[in-house]
């Protein structure tokens, strides 16, 4: 494969299948619930069971990853995504529901790693940031074709159906990354492949994908933050339920313009380093100032312009500081931290909620956590200039 920009359309369409199927359970949740007669504390369990195996399975899928290779360890991933999405369409109760979830969750945290050094190893030379700005755009569009379809089809055949079509665009990927996608040209000495199959890191090292993966947490859980709390701050306004689903989500379609944007501002202006200081401070900013906004329409909007100069720089650090036999293992150590991550600061936000009674509260939240995106990213560059 010559064309670095065809191994990144591949990437995009396989990275596609775990937003698409994400957002499956929520795209059929009344008719799933109806039918295996669940509650609603287990349709949101089944909805985040699909990212908890990011804190356990993070790092040891890039050591597996380092060991037998990327391309092998994604295949897997795919066809265990393919698995669980055919496990929850046959579920009859709520158990079985969710162990598929549970097995499509650890492979899409395999999946999800392992493309990001796929990336990195074609655009390591140049033009990082915007490829990975385009890479991960693919999330929120796998959102969204799933919000825009899954429900009419669920209506049309079933939820079970729906559920299926998720198992049939990771087959879809799976068949890409089998027999489209090539490994970009490297050295074939036995030296160098002795290197890749070494797992272990030295500290500074992992000192550097632990902030990297802080400073992408933070990033990250600040937008989940607002795109789960702004309805409610919304509702509490008068606004009417699926109004303001629709004003939250305007942050996300936009982020698939600002993102791939922001990454290629990065690799032109050649300035990371004041993108992702300045980009985080004014989305903390337009973030902190959303629950006092006049009009909210606006505020979500200019949330989703906001947020789209660090993406990209942020996820091109790691790469550009560890090398390329061991950063598969190295970002087994970032999306362990990002999960984790993750996870603290929707249960901070759900704690706030509670303690203060206020439905802006998460939302302030959201924005201090933006802002300590700095924090890791000011700790990444002190370790990677230190010697």
């Amino acid at each position: 494969m010559a064309n670095r920009w065809v191994a990144l359309a591949i990437v995009f369409v396989t990275r596609t299948s775990m937003g698409f199927q994400f957002q499956s359970v929520a795209a059929v949740a009344p008719l799933m619930v109806a039918e295996l007669q669940l509650t609603w504390v287990q349709l949101g369990s089944l909805i985040g069971l699909y990212l908890l195996p990011g804190a356990v399975f993070a790092l040891p899928g890039g050591v597996l990853g380092q060991r037998f290779g990327d391309r092998r360890i994604v295949v897997v991933s795919l066809a265990l995504m393919v698995a669980g999405g055919l496990v929850t369409a046959a579920a009859h109760g709520f158990i079985v529901a969710a162990a598929g979830r549970l097995l499509s969750g650890v492979g899409a945290v395999l999946m999800n790693i392992l493309l990001a050094k796929m990336v990195a190893d074609w655009f390591a030379e140049r033009e990082l940031s915007t490829a990975m700005g385009i890479m991960l755009t693919s999330w929120p569009v796998g959102l969204g074709i799933a919000a825009a379809t899954l429900g009419a089809l669920a209506t049309h055949a079933s939820w079970r159906t729906a559920i299926e079509a998720t198992a049939l665009v990771a087959a879809l990927g799976l068949v890409l990354i089998a027999f489209a996608y090539r490994n970009p040209p490297r050295p074939a000495s036995g030296a160098a492949r002795a290197a890749e199959r070494r797992v272990r890191l030295p500290a500074r090292e992992i000192t550097l994908a632990t902030s990297g993966g802080f400073a992408w947490g933070c990033f990250n859980a600040s937008l989940v933050a607002i795109i789960a709390f702004g309805p409610g701050l919304l509702t509490s306004r008068g606004t009417s339920l699926g109004d303001a689903g629709f004003i939250v989500s305007l942050a996300i379609w936009l982020t698939m313009l600002s993102v791939p944007l922001g990454g290629l501002l990065s690799d032109r202006l050649g300035r990371p380093n004041l993108l992702i200081v300045a980009g985080s401070l004014v989305a903390a900013l337009v973030t902190m100032l959303i629950p006092a906004f006049p009009h909210p329409l606006v505020a979500f909007s200019l949330v989703g312009l906001a947020i789209g100069a660090p993406p990209g720089a942020l996820m091109a650090l790691l790469p550009r500081a560890v090398p390329t036999e061991r950063l598969a293992t190295a970002l087994g150590v970032y999306y362990t931290t990002y999960y984790v991550v993750m996870a603290a600061v929707q249960l901070a936000a759900g704690g706030v909620r509670d303690l203060f009674g206020s439905p802006a509260a998460p939302i302030y939240l959201a924005g201090l956590v933006m802002a300590a995106t700095i924090l890791g990213f000011g700790l990444f560059r002190i370790v990677e200039r230190s010697r």
